[in-house]
């Protein structure tokens, strides 16, 4: 398998994952802040700490993890590009 190959297949996936997060696609930033939410709120469950969860990370620090993934993508894309030619 060629590397060309791979970068454009990880570049394009990269890119398709963090849009869909970066733009909110079907609520999927909002529903990462509930799932890590709830996960917080379980482990704290587990160690016996029944107090409020606190707070993880909001829908727009998973939007602007979203806009990174985003371009680490275009950047393996347009490199596996260059290197089919």
């Amino acid at each position: 398998m060629s590397t060309a190959l791979v970068l454009l297949t990880v570049g394009l996936t990269l890119f398709i994952a963090g849009c869909w997060v970066a733009l909110n696609i079907r609520g999927a930033a909002a529903s990462l802040e509930r799932r890590a939410a709830a996960n917080a709120e379980l482990t704290m469950h587990a160690r016996g700490d029944l107090g409020p969860a606190r707070r993880v990370a909001s829908a727009g620090f998973y939007r602007f993890l979203g806009t990174v993934i985003a371009l680490c993508g275009t950047v393996l894309t347009l490199g596996g590009l260059l290197e089919s030619l």
